[in-house]
């Protein structure tokens, strides 16, 4: 028996407490001990991976008790993905928050916990479990989220806190309602007592749609949506970046999971309203999610109020439930934890080059900031779904998984959804390009001006001390290498995703049978 699964979840809780002691002795060790950690975790991750996929599921009972008694770590082909995934973009960002900030040791300590937390939730194979680890994301999310300066960021944790913790209550109330009609809490184990007490269960019927609304919220479906476009706007650039890649994304995994591993395609089969509600969430939220993000001025609201879009295809793939659209559904997620995360990193850096965080302001931003206008470009036609990024196979997955399920008005809705991306993606593509730059506001308060070299310039606070710097120097070459990586690998993963669809295949037959 591997003892990978364990190490994964250690490796960054054991990083956070280094990163809390090593503050002790000196403020700027917070970033090189969180580095390390991540890397390492990488490194076990992508080792782990390659096992799961080359064979049967990785298991790894923690102290040694025998499943369903004791909590079982389970490491297969969607879990290794998520695993991957997290411990990738989790190392990409802190390339991006050195500079970026913020940059205290409590800071990269709660960071690391988030860390830690996704990841159990990625790979853990007991309900309660993934209560555990979906506190500690959520906990570590709301503290990072408030990181930021001024009242804003308050009101975001708040308002995430308080939503938040309403989702979280009602999973736990769907475990306990299993739980009741059960009497265990492994997996595995959990979806044959289901169905031995039977589908059609009031109590059952009851555990399956708490779980499921409870996880709406964590995902963000509309209208339990209202948390997410405070907490990405209101959020550090650094932590947008990191939240908006990772936090819904595996919050959605997680609802695959307990909808096929746990509750299983018999249930939708047994149940159609359920299978209504998953519709009905999906099309609602592509549809008004769009809608809202056509309606915004501020880029970071306009990126947030995409998501809700974007996850609702996810959403549409779990209903559709077959193998072509659940397919598509993991190539979404881990495209879309790339694209969204590398947009509102470049929106980041794009502000703290130009003071831009309005579409208005993004005029001639091609001549202002040719890096992050380019980065911001790739990422935004690969959202819409322009090929060869991953965001086209995606979508292409998931449609063509709805055809194949005859599930006929949200295969229409899917494919509408290209052209709902494109409208609140276009208007600012065509500022950035289309638009003289002489005629661009800026948004923030005029800055001094740097004597020696004529550029503007403004004090920064990381929490340690303040400098004074030129708007120039605040984007250092990690962030700039950080966005075009994002934007690299938006390509890169769409053509190496048809390739990833068939090595999951063995693993989503398992999920169905």
């Amino acid at each position: 028996m591997s003892d990978l699964p364990a190490l994964l979840v250690a490796f960054p809780i054991l990083g956070s407490i280094a990163v809390l002691l090593g503050g002790l002795v000196r403020s700027e060790t917070g970033w090189p001990i969180a580095v390390v950690a991540s890397a390492v975790q990488t490194a076990a991750a992508v080792a782990l991976a390659v096992d799961a996929f080359d064979s049967q599921p990785v298991a790894y009972v923690v102290g040694g008790f025998t499943a369903p008694f004791g909590i079982e770590l389970v490491v297969d082909g969607l879990s290794a993905t998520m695993a991957v995934l997290v411990a990738v973009v989790a190392l990409g960002v802190l390339g991006y928050a050195r500079r970026a900030g913020p940059r205290s040791n409590a800071f990269y300590a709660t960071y690391l916990l988030l860390v830690a937390g996704l990841t159990g939730m990625s790979i853990t194979g007991d309900v309660f479990n993934m209560y555990v680890f979906l506190e500690i994301t959520g906990l570590a999310a709301y503290a990072l989220v408030a990181s930021g300066e001024g009242g804003r960021s308050a009101r975001a944790a708040l308002k995430y806190l308080l939503v938040g913790t309403v989702g979280a209550s009602l999973f736990l109330l769907g475990i306990g309602y299993a739980y009741v009609a059960t009497g265990t809490l492994n997996m595995a184990d959990l979806s044959a007592q289901l169905a031995a007490v039977g589908y059609t269960s009031p109590l059952v019927q009851a555990s399956f749609g708490l779980l499921v609304v409870g996880l709406f919220v964590k995902i963000a479906v509309f209208p339990v949506h209202t948390w997410q476009p405070a907490a990405y706007a209101g959020a550090p650039d650094s932590v947008s970046g990191l939240i908006s890649a990772l936090v819904s994304t595996v919050a959605a995994y997680a609802l695959i999971r307990i909808v096929f591993t746990v509750f299983t395609v018999d249930f939708l089969a047994a149940n159609e309203f359920a299978q209504t509600v998953l519709v009905a969430g999906a099309v609602v939220s592509i549809v008004v999610g769009s809608v809202l993000a056509v309606t915004q001025r501020e880029i970071k609201r306009m990126l947030a109020y995409s998501s809700v879009s974007q996850f609702g295809l996810v959403v549409g793939a779990i209903a559709v439930a077959n193998g072509t659209a659940l397919t598509g559904a993991m190539i979404h997620l881990v495209g879309h934890a790339i694209m969204k995360g590398g947009l509102f990193l470049t929106s980041g850096l794009i502000a703290d080059e130009t003071d831009a965080r309005t579409i208005d302001a993004y005029e001639g931003l091609a001549e202002r900031t040719p890096i992050g206008a380019a980065a911001f470009g790739v990422l935004a036609l690969g959202m819409v779904g322009v090929p060869p990024a991953v965001g086209f196979v995606g979508k292409w997955y998931i449609a063509l998984g709805a055809v194949e399920g005859r599930a006929w008005p949200l295969a229409v809705v899917i494919l509408a959804s290209t052209l709902l991306t494109l409208a609140y993606f276009a208007r600012v593509l065509e500022r950035i390009y289309f638009r003289d730059a002489a005629s661009a506001a800026v948004d923030g308060a005029s800055a001094d001006v740097d004597t020696d070299t004529g550029q503007p310039r403004t004090v920064v606070t990381d929490g340690v001390g303040t400098e004074t710097v030129t708007r120039a120097a605040r984007v250092s070459t990690g962030m700039r290498a950080t966005v075009l990586a994002a934007a690299v690998l938006a390509v890169v993963l769409g053509v190496a995703a048809f390739e990833y669809g068939q090595l999951l295949e063995p693993t989503i037959e398992r999920l169905l049978a």
